[in-house]
């Protein structure tokens, strides 16, 4: 696919949030040249990254005149100019269903075991890669235990978290559950989310957006 033009999207490979937008930049077939910012290598509080981005985090979209940061911003802001195929259902119902799911990780599970989060436990705590990893382990488990429980007796799941298309929901979800391999957790506990995750690497959006197969990928 050739690059979309007036898309540009900074990101890093192993970044969920990053993964979620190139998911749903697939989805929608934009392909964005790409810049990469390397956390690790703190790239992200370079002075010029720093005048995109105040907030010093990745992803960052540019849309021609248009610059959005914040993974859920730029999802939607993608639905609203790229309305096909749709990422939200059109009924406000679920609409708000979907987005809760989102959240579920978004909000609640993701922000507390990002990079920026284990360098404060290990810097001012102290915490070691065995109390990291737990503390991960810890965030993911309850998040993923209420995602099982709301998805595995709704009858409005099909083969994706809404219906039989993904969308926000599985956009979010299928990053969050890369991270929680990373660290080897057992997933079997999650029978649901794992079907999900199966049905959405049978696509070509979510497959290509995996860390390992991004240009940066180390």
């Amino acid at each position: 696919m050739s690059a979309t033009p007036d898309f540009t999207l900074y990101g890093y490979f192993r970044s969920s949030a990053a993964f979620r937008v190139r998911i749903a930049l697939n989805l929608k077939g934009i392909a964005p040249a790409l810049a990469f910012v390397h956390l690790r290598k703190a790239e992200q509080h370079a002075p010029d990254y720093h005048q995109h981005n105040p907030q010093e985090l990745v992803p960052f979209l540019v849309h021609g005149e248009t610059a959005i940061a914040q993974s859920l911003a730029i999802i939607e802001y993608l639905d609203e100019v790229v309305p096909e195929p749709p990422l939200l259902p059109k009924d406000p119902a679920g609409r708000a269903r979907v987005r809760q799911l989102a959240l579920v990780i978004a909000c609640d599970v993701h922000p507390l075991n990002n990079l920026r989060v284990m360098r404060y436990l290990e810097g001012r705590f102290g915490a070691d890669e065995e109390s990291r990893t737990a503390w991960q382990a810890h965030w993911m488990a309850l998040g993923f235990a209420a995602l099982e429980e709301m998805l595995a007796r709704d009858p409005a799941r099909g083969r994706f978290c809404h219906g039989d298309t993904p969308s926000l929901a599985d956009i979010c979800l299928i990053p969050q559950l890369a991270n929680a391999r990373r660290i080897a957790m057992d997933l079997s506990l999650y029978p649901t989310l794992l079907g999900i995750e199966e049905n959405a690497f049978r696509l070509t959006a979510f497959e290509a957006a995996r860390p390992q197969n991004q240009p940066d990928a180390e």
